[in-house]
């Protein structure tokens, strides 16, 4: 049976295997007996505004009764609003329905322990092999547990965000956003209104199918107009779960995720914020960044593509900052998670602490030309083992040198090759992407 358990929790296409309610409700069981203690029997689960989500949601409940546990319902939240209710509360463990960015046929089921951390490999590869055993039991424990509504959950959520920043007025500023018709949809605009800015809002009429269709952090190109449109000082699009934010500046163009983790990293030193004057990113990071961030004495330590790496890597190394160039950022001394509209308001109160529009920000960190390709695949082999690719990949990297570099990678979460290539110009970057690319298609694409 293939791994459940991909870099961000378990996930395929609704009602077909592993997202289907006999599996929910297995999780349901896996996580209530192992996470449950004698000092909490409750689990939070909440969900994006996918419709398959009632479905999932209902059989994890179920699922967690079966074992004694207490399911405690948010509704539509972001997943960092999980994580945060779940500490709040001292449930045992945190429980989140959704596919992150993908398109609305998908559905996953993200996993937060007592403390509002994502699982460690080891604890998964053990919730794993848990999983399996339910999905194949017919019976669940002695006890039965209950399911209740956390009615003031998504108002919890937002004091506890604003409380981020408490000194922070955005009064006089206009800001647009994009909910991607996703989790962020109430709470975004909420929050910041009630810090006084002026808020533009997109796709935020979520009906259980609209979820990231051509709008959010992958499609930003209705944010950036709609910034021209209203003379905003900035615009922020989140994706389907609100764990990750894309900015746009007052001229409309898009800042890489990069680029936003500079702002944060120069603000965060300034203001004697960034501990060690250390910040993680990831193999996927622009190497802009590096040459940023020494400029301004900063190192970096570079994780394992995901979130929960570069979590493990900033505990390891003692940073409060880290996160990927996809826009989803940790500020550890704020949050245990990645959370998109907590990044919005980081980058906010960078500008304002430093005077200056997000355009000039930005300029901070040169972005090298970077192209990533994605190619379907059938099967993921070890990449070593294709002569066509390690050739072809050979033969960039001696044509980049020094100035350059090549990554090759499957996603975790989708039958995805990513081929990543940096370099001195677009052009050779472009051409460099692609001859890695054709060989990819040629041996394993379909």
């Amino acid at each position: 049976m293939a791994k459940l358990f991909g870099t961000d929790g378990i996930r395929g296409v609704a009602n077909q295997y592993p997202m289907t309610p006999e599996m929910a409700l297995a999780i349901g069981k896996a996580v209530a007996s192992y996470f449950k203690s004698k000092s909490s029997l409750r689990i939070v689960i909440g969900k994006d505004t996918r419709q398959s989500g009632d479905m999932l949601e209902y059989a994890l409940a179920a699922g967690i009764g079966s074992m004694g546990g207490d399911a405690c319902l948010t509704g539509v939240m972001p997943t960092p609003g999980i994580a945060r209710i779940t500490t709040q509360i001292g449930a045992c463990a945190g429980i989140v329905v959704s596919a992150s960015h993908n398109p609305y046929e998908d559905n996953g089921i993200k996993v937060f322990d007592g403390n509002g951390f994502k699982l460690s490999e080891a604890v998964e590869q053990a919730l794993e092999s848990r999983i399996l055993d339910c999905l194949n039991a017919s019976t669940g424990g002695r006890s039965i547990g209950r399911c209740d509504a956390i009615m003031d959950a998504l108002e919890y959520y937002e004091d506890f965000l604003v409380s981020t920043v408490p000194s922070m007025s955005l009064k006089g500023l206009r800001i647009v956003i994009d909910c991607s018709n996703g989790a962020t949809f109430q709470a975004a605009p909420d929050i910041l209104s009630r810090l006084g800015a002026d808020v533009s809002v997109l796709s935020d009429r979520p009906d259980g199918i609209n979820i990231n269709a051509g709008c959010g952090s992958q499609h930003p190109e209705a944010l950036k107009k709609a910034v021209i449109a209203h003379k905003a000082h900035a615009g922020f699009a989140f994706d389907g779960d609100g764990d990750r934010v894309i900015a746009v500046d007052e001229t409309g163009d898009t800042l890489t995720g990069d680029q936003a983790l500079t702002i944060c990293a120069i603000h965060m030193k300034e203001v004697g914020r960034l501990s060690g004057n250390r910040v993680v990113g990831t193999v996927m990071s622009n190497m802009g960044l590096k040459t940023a961030l020494k400029k301004q004495g900063i190192r970096l330590s570079l994780a394992q593509v995901g979130d929960r790496h570069v979590m493990e890597m900033m505990k390891a190394e003692g940073a409060v900052l880290g996160g990927e160039d996809s826009g989803h950022t940790i500020f550890l001394d704020k949050h245990t998670t990645g959370d998109g509209i907590l990044s919005a308001l980081q980058i906010l109160e960078a500008m304002q602490n430093a005077g200056k529009p997000l355009s000039a920000l930005s300029r901070i960190m040169t972005v090298f030309p970077q192209i990533l390709i994605n190619i379907p695949v059938d099967v993921q082999p070890d990449i070593q083992t294709i002569p066509a690719i390690r050739d072809a990949v050979k033969q960039v990297e001696d044509l980049l040198g020094d100035e350059g570099r090549v990554l090759i990678r499957y996603s975790g979460t989708q039958p995805l090759c990513r081929v990543m290539v940096e370099g001195p110009s677009f052009e050779a970057t472009r051409t460099g992407a692609e001859t890695i690319a054709a060989a990819v298609r040629a041996s394993i694409g379909h």
